[in-house]
């Protein structure tokens, strides 16, 4: 009797036991869609955040962006070495002066990496060889600067940094495409550049075989490579240079526009008369 009792209590309880689970999960639901209902609200447009170049109701002056903090430098912003970052000093009489020297030691990577850098952001306007006949020229270009000219080579190491950085005449700055380092590199190749074009036998290391770049260039069936390079009809005449005017660190030397001359056709000229 006792275990008929007990086994209609166990039935009589499920259903019961059932029906308060089913119970929990609705207010759980309900509690869970109240939750979301109430999250639905204005206030998550308007987070407590920064947005760039808005106003801020955060701060006193209503200003998102705050000012930088006084007598302090910008993480990687110290720049302590002026002279690797600008390419010029300080001169005793007020004007900036470039230097003939590298902030960091040459090295044949270093070097490797200027040759890198020249190939691929110069020789469009300066050739290879650094003569100033790039392919540019003969699409009408204004003729860059022979980097072996008397000018070029009396300039110190720091002005082409210079110039890659703020550019010079009719060639815009280099200072998006070209990093710090990666300028100084090409500087050191340029002057590399230099001397190998105007070396002689006597700056041959002893045992080092040396061959005429006519004999070179035969052999490999372009005899033309050894012949001197002509300006090609094509090319804009450039003003001559003016000295007087200084140098990058102070002035550009020469005036932005070229010197175009167009001959003049017969029916132009028979127009004027």
């Amino acid at each position: 009797m006792r275990k008929q009792l007990t086994a209609i209590s166990y039935q009589r309880s499920t259903p019961d036991a059932a029906g308060r689970i089913a119970r929990c999960g609705l207010m759980a639901a309900c509690f869970g869609a109240l939750l979301a209902v109430a999250g639905c609200r204005q206030d998550m447009q308007n987070q407590p955040k920064l947005i760039p170049q808005r106003g801020s109701v955060m701060f006193a002056d209503h200003r998102g962006a705050r000012p930088q903090v006084l007598n302090t430098v910008a993480r990687g912003q110290l720049r302590e070495d002026s002279y690797f970052y600008t390419g010029v000093i300080q001169g005793a009489n007020g004007y900036r002066e470039e230097q003939n020297l590298m902030p960091f030691p040459v090295t044949m990577d270093v070097l490797k990496r200027g040759q890198e850098r020249f190939n691929i952001y110069c020789t469009p306007c300066h050739s290879r060889v650094g003569n100033g006949l790039g392919a540019i020229v003969e699409r009408g270009y204004k003729p860059a600067a022979n980097l072996h000219d008397t000018v070029r080579l009396a300039q110190p190491l720091s002005h082409y940094f210079y110039v890659m950085s703020h550019g010079y005449g009719a060639m815009p700055d280099y200072s998006s495409q070209l990093t710090p380092v990666d300028r100084w590199a090409v500087a050191a190749y340029v002057r590399a550049l230099q001397l190998s074009q105007a070396a002689s036998e006597k700056d041959v290391p002893e045992g080092v075989r040396v061959e005429d770049l006519k004999a070179i260039a035969e052999r490999s069936g372009h005899p033309e490579y050894a012949n001197p390079w002509a300006l090609p009809t094509t090319a804009v005449q450039a003003y001559p240079h003016d000295a007087s005017q200084g140098t990058p660190g102070m002035a550009p030397a020469n005036p932005g526009d070229p010197l175009i001359k167009i001959p003049a056709s017969k029916p132009a000229a028979a127009a004027a008369k």
